[in-house]
């Protein structure tokens, strides 16, 4: 009887600092779930890598000496868009919070996570769900609360979307939030479109703040 080996998320690491790198392809490189496929230390050699090697999840820093990790993030998704971007950063600001998810970014973790959060974090994101930081959660909530759209919006959806809301602030993917529903995963879909044009926002993360700024 022959066994199959689980397929492994395949990972381009981005950090312009090579002693980061190093740590980081210590702390992974034995996961059995995890390939590190390659790395780069600038903008450009993210973009490079990246269309070589076509990696599942991108895990990037924000500071690169040739343009900012934004930068990489939005030209890598251009290209290849089923890619996923996990931040990896040391800064929690308001600011770069935000536009890493205006960047098209699918996480945002802090270097101080611990070795399991780490890997669940790259795996999560692998699987297609949106996750932040603990630390950094209450400042996307906050961006929601002073600058996006009024908690009264909520009030516009409908029972069921809802229901697919809270699931996604849970960090559901759609195919996860439909099995839960009884839904199609393009059912799911469609709600989601819906829900964003009702609250104004583009991106999961920022429906899922809202959905849990209102919880509070």
């Amino acid at each position: 009887m022959t066994t199959t080996t689980p397929k492994r998320v395949r990972l381009l690491l981005v950090d312009d600092s090579e002693v980061v790198r190093a740590g980081l392809k210590a702390l992974l490189g034995a996961e059995p779930s995890i390939e590190i496929v390659g790395e780069a230390g600038t903008v450009a050699q993210a973009l490079s890598a990246a269309m070589r090697l076509r990696p599942e999840v991108v895990l990037l820093d924000i500071r690169l000496p040739d343009g900012t990790g934004f930068d990489a993030c939005q030209q890598i998704l251009a290209r290849l868009p089923e890619t996923r971007v996990l931040f990896l950063t040391s800064v929690a600001d308001d600011t770069l919070v935000d536009q890493a998810i205006r960047a098209g970014g699918h996480g945002y973790l802090l270097k101080e996570i611990d070795a399991r959060g780490l890997v669940r974090g790259i795996l999560d994101v692998a699987a297609g769900k949106s996750i932040l930081d603990p630390a950094v959660t209450a400042r996307v909530i906050q961006l929601v609360r002073s600058g996006g759209p009024a908690a009264s919006l909520l009030d516009a959806l409908s029972p069921q979307e809802r229901r697919v809301l809270a699931l996604i602030a849970e960090g559901k993917t759609n195919k996860e939030a439909g099995s839960a529903l009884g839904l199609t995963e393009k059912t799911v879909k469609n709600y989601l479109s819906n829900i964003f044009d009702k609250l104004q926002v583009s991106r999961r993360i920022e429906a899922a703040a809202i959905y849990s700024r209102e919880k509070r």
